[in-house]
Formats: structure tokens, C-alpha cells, sequence
């Protein structure tokens, strides 16, 4: 009789194991929130979290934010050494290539978005905005309310693949309207102080400019700073991105008669790349109409849609930081 209660005592042991879920481990790297659209992209990330934890009790996400490059390599070696199943980096920029790789070859699942890194292969998914959308609508739009003349001023983003795309789809659309000048294109870095200083010196350079893009809402924000302290009136309109809340709120509220308009460039990137992550690491499907194996492309390319005073309360986030 001991021996049968043993025998089935170890049966059930057996069988408990063999029904225990696996809990899958997220790492999330990503830069600390040092501008507006970026403190954004931080919320979505920590919602993305909350939100999984909450729907599923097998799914534990660790977001590490950092402020450097350097950091970032050593946050994504931590969570190496951690062994978590899948890893989404959103990089500061092409630098963590390397780490990225390491990641990849060594079997964990990877998702990388945005800034992208310098080598293919070396993820499960990519996933980005669409950046040739987002400044071709943008430009395409701006072209429209100059009346197709005039002298336009770019202030671009980070030297990266994106940016390149971003600068290259400008120039390319305004070609098309060749009573357009741009007169310069200088790096902003995505920073509101590094625009604001672009644009005093492209007021003392230029003595005529009749619109600025710069494809991001911190940046323009720098730059109609500058504007607007240098006391000078020609400037017509400025073009951002990224619909910081601020800009939304302005559009739909018509009190700005500098800026009129908008493109998406959602910091909610970072929680969609999360959740395409989960979904990934566990070899679910995205819905019962798909019937591969692994229903999840490699590269996935969010749309850009311009927005302006009709349809900018769709894109307003009140809960959103900035």
C-alpha cells in the first residue's frame, strides 16, 4: 500500500512538472527619457509592461533605460547574463550592433527598432515608424502651404540610418518643386537646446527664410525659441513630427499660427515592438486568420499619417507625458 501511495505521490509530481507554464523573461533596453518624444516612447515601454503582466502571469519584463550608448551595451550584457528568453533593443544608435548580434547568435529572441543597427540578420524582427511616409507627407504638405516657392531651412536628426532616410526623402520631394531653395541642413540631434542653436545661427546666416522642418517636435520647439527671440517676422510655418502632446493640443486648439500640422511618429513603437516580442519568444500567432507556423514577418513598418486641426484630436494622448 506505501509503496502504491509512493508510486502515485511521484506520478503526480511528474505530471505537475510536466503542466508547468514556462515564464518567459523580457529584456527591454532602450535610451532614458532625455526629450520630450523619448519620455514618451519610456511610458509606452512601462505601460507595455504593466499591461502584459497583467494579462499574462508567465510573462515578467525588465525595462533598463540608459543615458549613454556605453550603458546601454552594459545594460543589454546584464540582461545576457540574466538569460532572459527575448530582448527588444531600441538603440541610441548603430554602436550596439555588436551586443545586438551577440544576443542573437546566442539564441534569444530579438526584436530591434528605430535607430536600427549596421548589420542584417542579426534580429527576429525590425521594426520602425515609416520614415520615408513620415517626411514625405511632411514635406509634400509644407511644399503646399509655401505655394510651391521660397526658402526652406532643414534641421535633421542623429547621424543614423533613419535620419539618413528621413533628410534624403525631403530633398528628394522638395527636387520636385524647383522654386524651393533649401538653403542649409544641419544636425539637431533630437535635442530642443542643439536645434535652438542651429536656428540662431541659421538667423544670422540667412536673411530670408520662409519655413523650417525639422521632422521632430523637440527640435522645432528649439527652433521656434530662436525664432522667436530674434524679434524676426518672414518665417511662415514650422514643420515637426512626433505629435508631442503640447503640438497636438495646439493644432486641434488652432493657437499656434506657426505650426498647423503634424506627421505620427509613435513613441508607442516601443510598446508595439514589446508585444510583437511576447508573441515572438512564444511562437503564438497574431490572430486565428494566419496559418504559418511563425506568423510574425521579420520587418514590420508602422505607418506615418499627417495630422492637422481635422482629425488631430485622434492623436492626442492626455495621459502621455509630453
Amino acid at each position: 500500500m506505501k509503496k502504491l501511495l509512493l508510486a502515485l505521490l511521484v506520478l503526480t509530481m511528474v505530471a505537475s512538472m510536466g503542466f508547468a507554464q514556462k515564464v518567459y523573461k523580457i529584456g527591454v533596453s532602450m535610451p532614458s527619457a532625455t526629450h520630450g518624444w523619448m519620455a514618451n516612447a519610456n511610458w509606452w515601454a512601462t505601460r507595455a509592461k504593466t499591461d502584459w503582466e497583467a494579462r499574462d502571469k508567465n510573462v515578467k519584463v525588465e525595462l533598463k533605460f540608459s543615458g549613454t550608448v556605453t550603458q546601454q551595451v552594459s545594460d543589454i550584457e546584464d540582461l545576457l547574463v540574466k538569460k532572459v528568453d527575448a530582448i527588444v533593443v531600441f538603440p541610441h544608435d548603430t554602436s550596439v550592433t555588436s551586443i545586438v548580434e551577440k544576443a542573437y547568435t546566442s539564441g534569444i529572441y530579438t526584436v530591434v527598432l528605430d535607430r536600427g543597427v549596421s548589420k542584417e540578420g542579426i534580429y527576429d524582427i525590425y521594426i520602425t515608424n515609416d520614415d520615408e511616409a513620415y517626411t514625405r507627407k511632411g514635406s509634400e504638405w509644407l511644399a503646399k502651404q509655401m505655394n510651391y516657392k521660397g526658402n526652406l531651412a532643414l534641421i535633421a536628426g542623429a547621424p543614423s540610418p533613419i535620419d539618413t532616410i528621413r533628410t534624403d526623402t525631403i530633398k528628394e520631394t522638395i527636387k520636385k518643386y524647383p522654386n524651393i531653395t533649401i538653403l542649409d541642413v544641419q544636425p539637431g540631434d533630437w535635442n530642443k537646446q542643439k536645434a535652438l542653436a542651429v536656428m540662431e545661427n541659421y538667423l544670422q546666416k540667412y536673411k530670408s527664410i520662409d519655413a523650417v522642418y525639422t521632422a521632430d517636435d523637440d527640435m522645432m520647439l528649439g527652433a521656434m525659441q530662436a525664432y522667436k527671440e530674434s524679434s524676426r517676422k518672414d518665417i511662415k510655418y514650422f514643420l515637426g513630427g512626433g505629435c508631442l502632446k503640447g503640438t497636438i493640443k495646439e493644432i486641434m486648439d488652432d493657437s499656434n499660427p506657426l505650426v498647423k500640422a503634424d506627421v505620427t511618429y509613435s513613441p508607442s513603437v516601443i510598446a508595439t515592438s514589446i508585444s510583437y516580442c511576447v508573441i515572438g519568444v512564444k511562437g503564438d500567432k497574431l490572430n486565428n486568420f494566419t496559418y504559418q507556423v511563425r506568423a510574425l514577418p521579420r520587418r514590420v513598418i508602422l505607418p506615418s499619417e499627417l495630422v492637422t486641426k481635422a482629425n488631430a484630436k485622434d492623436f492626442y494622448v492626455p495621459d502621455a507625458p509630453f
